[in-house]
């Protein structure tokens, strides 16, 4: 009888990472597609948001890298660090996005500025989820 009770699966609620783990391969999958989007279509793109076509597949490529890193840290067995870092680099990004908008520091297009901000927009939600993850970890 107590073999079969230590083979049966802990319950999910007992697990304090799962909202993080959750956020942050969400996040990695949904930035590294977005990023092969961007990347495989590079040239229609640029047309509308303003940025020429080598920097439509850089912004691609950065995305698609970075994605992958995050999924690689959301597979680490501690989540504390990983997840905060993340959630700074969300927060970050977002803040980035905001003043390349009001500052003009790109030649973009009124697509491009509705894309750069609903880029921040994404990275802003994915902190929130992220930062709730971080703070149902154990201490």
């Amino acid at each position: 009888m107590t073999a079969v009770s230590t083979l049966t699966p802990r319950p999910l609620s007992d697990s304090t990472d799962s909202l993080l783990r959750f956020a942050m391969r969400a996040d990695a999958t949904l930035t590294g597609l977005a990023g092969l989007a961007v990347a495989a279509a590079a040239d229609p793109i640029s047309a509308r948001t303003g940025l020429t076509s080598l920097q439509e597949y850089g912004v691609g490529a950065f995305f698609v890298a970075l994605g992958l890193g995050v999924f690689i840290l959301a597979a680490l067995p501690d989540l504390r660090r990983a997840g905060t870092g993340v959630v700074i680099a969300n927060i970050v990004y977002t803040l980035v996005t905001v003043v390349v908008v009001a500052v003009g520091l790109l030649p973009l297009t009124a697509v491009g500025v509705a894309a750069t901000l609903a880029s921040g927009v994404y990275t802003t939600s994915f902190a929130y989820l992220q930062y709730l993850g971080v703070r149902r970890l154990p201490v």
